[in-house]
């Protein structure tokens, strides 16, 4: 691929800014909703501030390197219900988050100094092309679920439930995607590179006149955007930092939480390492060079292994290497690590800014669900482009391909404890057997 903006390349200052801003649109989803998801009153402008924090120390580690954004991990989900579950109050909770994100990131660390001490050229034997072709692609594919949903809901809510119709969100849900397709495509200069601002934009634009028209009409199925969240909002706010709650919990830990966060964690931070594998060789292959090598893995674990345990300290949430901002690249053509570190910058400081927080928060889901279904198809497609350098009338090459994608797609996952504390994704599962499946047959005659 022909990048527009390399790894060392400083675009203008108003370009980057906008080049960030649309990292941090590209993000903003997946990163706020892991807090909203386990609730227990965890910040979710904090852990935008702990997603910033977290990638500038990933950027420091790999030596402003590596194009890649750390957001907060789904992987993590179960072990964060656990931390909550097996605490003994909430504050002692908040600190089951930061203990757990502890022992998680030491795993990347001890996999990193493994790595320095014996090279990467075992990952590339134990995962070639044939085994993170189809991984990549099952990336974007297992994500594309996510994103058709997204297209069906609005921000108003009764009970929980989103009241617009769907066949309003879907409208706007498609004009978003399509303005994003038609913008990348025929855009000039400026436009062409920042797709997604533009049609976010456009898709809010919809969203609020579809709003407007069902607030003056009494219409609930009209209603898309959520205006009353802008009546309470301040113009400056101070997140709510996990590790403050944590301090105040200090006092209800025991031996016991800790080995029980330990359980919850250390074994998803082993299957978060081969997504982080997949993700990498998958930035590789956009920007033409291989982040395994320079940086190098050692330094790309130690920046997310640390990141994750930074982001965790200050917002609650492990972070992890993003699919969403490798799509960005990849559509964009802007590998710019300048781009990337001003997106963490971005988010630190709009976490503290009212208006720009309860914006971003307001933007409906079926915009975001427009966004993605172009970011998902970038990561699937990257995958394919992998696979093509496969010799796919090898009949050894086909059943590789053939163990990872329909397990992948089928949703295969398994869960391990009592109460299912640990999971192996579906990504994990699904790469696992094809490595076992690519090293049984590694010795037959066909390549």
């Amino acid at each position: 691929m022909n990048l527009i903006y390399g790894i060392k390349d400083k675009p203008k200052f108003g370009q980057m800014l906008l080049f960030a801003l649309q990292q941090v649109l590209a993000i903003l989803a997946a990163t706020i909703a892991v807090p909203a998801i386990i609730g227990n009153g965890m910040s979710q402008s904090a852990a935008l501030f702990g997603a910033g924090v977290g990638t500038i120390v990933y950027q420091l580690f790999t030596k402003f390197r590596s194009p890649v954004f750390l957001g907060s991990s789904f992987a993590f989900i179960n072990s964060m219900f656990a931390a909550f579950a097996g605490a003994a109050s909430a504050s002692a909770g908040y600190a089951g988050l930061i203990i757990g994100a502890i022992f998680a990131g030491l795993v990347y660390v001890v996999i990193a100094i493994v790595v320095k001490l014996v090279g990467v050229k075992w990952i590339s034997k134990l995962m070639p092309p044939v085994v993170i072709g189809p991984t990549v692609a099952l990336i974007g594919l297992s994500l594309a679920v996510n994103a058709v949903n997204d297209l069906k809901v609005g921000k108003v809510l009764v009970d929980g439930v989103s009241v617009a119709s769907p066949y309003v969100t879907l409208i706007i849900g498609i004009i978003t995607l399509l303005s994003i397709f038609v913008i990348s495509v025929y855009g000039k200069k400026m436009a062409k590179l920042v797709p997604f601002v533009l049609g976010i934009l456009v898709g809010y634009i919809v969203a609020a006149i579809f709003t407007v028209i069902g607030i003056a009409t009494d219409n609930m199925a009209l209603q898309v955007i959520n205006f009353a969240a802008f009546k309470d909002m301040t113009i400056f706010a101070v997140p709510d930092f996990s590790f403050v709650e944590a301090m105040k919990g200090v006092k209800d830990i025991d031996g016991s939480f800790i080995a029980t966060v330990a359980v919850a964690y250390v074994p998803v931070a082993f299957v978060v390492f081969a997504e982080h594998i997949a993700d990498h060789k998958n930035l590789s292959s956009i920007i033409g060079s291989d982040l395994l090598e320079e940086p190098g893995l050692h330094r790309t674990l130690l920046g997310d292994g640390v990141g994750s345990i930074a982001g965790a300290l200050f917002g609650g949430c492990p972070n992890t290497t993003y699919g969403e901002s490798v799509g960005c690249v990849a559509i964009t053509r802007n590998a710019s690590v300048v781009t990337i570190t001003t997106a963490a910058i971005m988010c630190i400081v709009i976490s503290f800014f009212g208006p720009f927080v309860t914006f971003l928060a307001s933007i409906p889901n079926c915009v975001m669900g427009g966004v993605c279904v172009a970011l998902y198809g970038f990561i699937a497609v990257s995958g394919l482009k992998m696979i093509q350098q496969v010799n796919l009338n090898a009949s050894k090459n086909l059943f590789v391909v053939s163990s990872i994608l329909i397990p992948g797609i089928g949703g295969l996952s398994v869960a391990f404890g009592a109460n299912g504390e640990v999971t192996l994704t579906t990504i994990a599962c699904a790469l696992i057997l094809g490595i076992i499946t690519n090293l049984l047959l590694s010795k037959g005659k066909e390549d």
